[in-house]
């Protein structure tokens, strides 16, 4: 059975052309289905949890990086039930780190016609993550385009990108990571399974989904005179070629922030988490390229 939800406010005007092509797609091909639409924040992940306690599914998340967060939250039984995704979103960052094609058919057509693999995913206290978990400008990013009521997408992302690398601040923080503490004024912190946000952003440009490790990247001091070419080289995906970038493969990380900050987990905001993130490797099994 494929237990279909739907966020119809994600991906703007064409969600009703998209979730009608969807349903024509999944009833063409003859399998049984079932779709449910969501009504409100946190609902997608309700409808996971129930759903995948019922015994052995294909889960299938119609939106974008959000609704994904949700259901992986809510996801019950990893032993029998397999996770898909039709991208639907202003950013579809995972996606592209899972190689799922933007067209409807042809991501319809890979939960179809291939058998899902293992993929990591993070783990933190009481929320998981799948693409990417930081604290820093990344969580200013985000407030600010929450707070934009005239952009959308990654245009949007860019510019409060662009306003919040001149009102920056660097962030006081103590990490662990592969057992040896360090000490940062950082500009962000975050640990990558995926490899970019914002719509194609790659601050995590060399992390894979199944290797069992994390990939944490850290910009430490950043100067304002570094600022344009930090940019450049970030929008590139070559941000770990800077000397201020700290980069590390590992199975955990932990971060001590000197004041407490918002974390974000794949574009959603949790205040007052302890940001401890491990990874749990190939328990989802999941449609991907």
């Amino acid at each position: 059975m494929y237990n279909v939800i739907v966020n119809p406010l994600s991906g703007g005007g064409k969600r009703k052309k998209l979730i009608a092509r969807v349903e024509e797609l999944f009833r063409r091909s003859g399998r049984d289905f079932r779709i449910f639409e969501t009504e409100k924040r946190g609902q997608a992940s309700f409808l996971a949890h129930e759903l995948t306690k019922e015994g052995a599914c294909d889960l299938i998340v119609v939106g974008g990086d959000g609704t994904l967060h949700e259901a992986l939250n809510g996801f019950a039984d990893f032993e029998n039930c397999n996770l898909g995704l039709i991208p639907a979103g202003m950013g579809n960052d995972f996606a592209a780190a899972a190689k799922i094609p933007a067209d409807p058919e042809r991501a319809v057509g890979l939960i179809l016609n291939t058998r899902p693999k293992p993929t990591d995913f993070m783990q933190m206290e009481g929320v998981r993550g799948i693409n990417v978990i930081g604290t820093g400008i990344d969580v200013e990013i985000l407030k600010r385009c929450r707070a934009s009521g005239w952009l959308r997408g990654k245009l949007q992302y860019v510019i409060s990108l662009v306003i919040s690398l001149f009102k920056y601040k660097n962030y006081k923080m103590r990490t662990v990571c592969n057992g040896k503490e360090k000490n940062y004024s950082a500009l962000i912190a975050c640990i990558g399974n995926g490899r970019q946000i914002g719509g194609g952003i790659r601050m995590c440009p060399e992390a894979v989904l199944d290797d069992g490790l994390l990939d944490f990247v850290v910009c430490d001091d950043v100067k304002k005179t570094h600022i344009p070419a930090a940019f450049i080289k970030l929008m590139k995906g070559k941000i770990l070629q800077e000397s201020f970038t700290d980069f590390a493969r590992c199975e955990s990380v932990e971060v001590f922030p000197e004041k407490k900050l918002t974390v974000q987990a794949d574009g959603e905001l949790y205040d007052d988490l302890p940001f401890k993130v491990e990874v749990v490797k190939g328990k989802l099994k999941m449609y991907r390229g």
